[in-house]
């Protein structure tokens, strides 16, 4: 591990762009963004984090001395993760618990059975671009379900614990998807457009990003809320895809083997950006932005076919306003 390079400096921001930067890159895995900070007696959720960008993140909280839950739809799959992390010197403890964001039950009782503040929640856990239009038991879009509305209401139904820690920190993994897909208002769950994976996939981010923006009204509570692009990695995020459509991306051989592309990075870097925005003192008191990369990422439009930093649409407060009151409307017609 490197020596800790954030203790001497502190957060810049550009003049011209007011933009939040870090000393740290693409390439800082998620252990260096943190090193040297102590965790010890914070509590955190990462939901999706038995595996992937989200084991990543708590193998990177716990070794802080963070005490980590893992929330999954499956608690027996993190077993390895909890057995590996309790060898760890000084790591926090680390638990299981069941999560399935698809269904709002299953949220319910995870919000009932956690009792004390919660410092940390990473909405991390995610689908991608189901090949069908899948409903939920509420009626909604699978990945819209799964991505937003099961972290919203996670989030919301946590906020007496998180305000109850005094400074707690939610951190909402989007994506780059988001570009192309502002939230559709009219028809947010494709009942009458065409359903098309990747649409679904990219409003359900935008989502994620409006969530973050929304959650300012907590600010009063000591609350903050950012958003993330982790990058391009390689993991069972892409588990809907076949193999002619990972051939076609570039990173599947002939052979069915999975070669990333220069540009790819690994688990732990593109966690990295995660525990930046989780428990670096750098973005002590920032809410409602969004990063990639480790730094802040500029606003683009749509006119200018970005392939990166984050859209004006996914950081309009107005619309951020609008989907909270619409996730709050669909929490209540249950």
């Amino acid at each position: 591990m490197t020596t800790n390079p954030q203790a001497p400096r502190s957060p810049r921001h550009d003049p011209a762009a007011a933009l939040l930067t870090t000393p740290f890159t693409a390439h800082t895995d998620a252990r260096e963004v943190i090193d040297g900070v102590d965790l010890t007696g914070r509590r955190a959720v990462v939901t999706g984090g038995a595996s992937g960008l989200g084991a990543e993140t708590v193998r990177a909280l716990a070794a802080a001395g963070a005490e980590v839950t893992v929330a999954t739809r499956r608690p027996r799959s993190a077993e390895p993760l909890v057995r590996e992390l309790a060898g760890v010197d000084g790591a926090g403890p680390v638990h299981a618990a069941a999560l399935d964001l698809s269904d709002l039950t299953s949220v319910d009782a995870f919000v009932r059975a956690w009792h004390g503040p919660l410092d940390i929640l990473v909405a991390n856990a995610g689908i991608m671009a189901l090949p069908t239009r899948t409903l939920t038991a509420d009626g909604w879009e699978m990945q819209l379900a799964t991505n937003h509305l099961g972290h919203f209401a996670l989030a919301t139904g946590l906020h007496p614990r998180l305000r109850e820690a005094g400074a707690a920190r939610i951190v909402v993994v989007s994506s780059g998807a988001h570009l192309n897909a502002p939230f559709d208002f009219d028809d947010p769950h494709f009942e009458r457009r065409p359903y098309d994976p990747w649409a679904a996939y990219g409003q359900s981010k935008s989502a994620d990003v409006l969530l973050a923006v929304g959650a300012r009204r907590w600010a009063a509570d000591g609350i903050t809320a950012n958003a993330l692009n982790p990058g391009y990695i390689l993991t069972n995020l892409q588990r809907h895809l076949d193999d002619d459509t990972m051939r076609a991306f570039g990173v599947m051989d002939d052979e069915g083997n999975l070669t990333p592309l220069p540009y790819y990075k690994t688990p732990a870097q593109g966690a990295a950006t995660s525990v930046l925005l989780a428990a670096s003192p750098l973005l002590k008191g920032g809410t409602g932005r969004y990063f990639e990369d480790n730094q802040e990422a500029r606003t683009v439009t749509d006119e200018e076919n970005p392939a990166d930093g984050v859209a004006a649409h996914a950081l309009d407060p107005q619309a951020a306003d609008r989907l909270w009151e619409h996730a709050t409307d669909a929490l209540r017609g249950r």
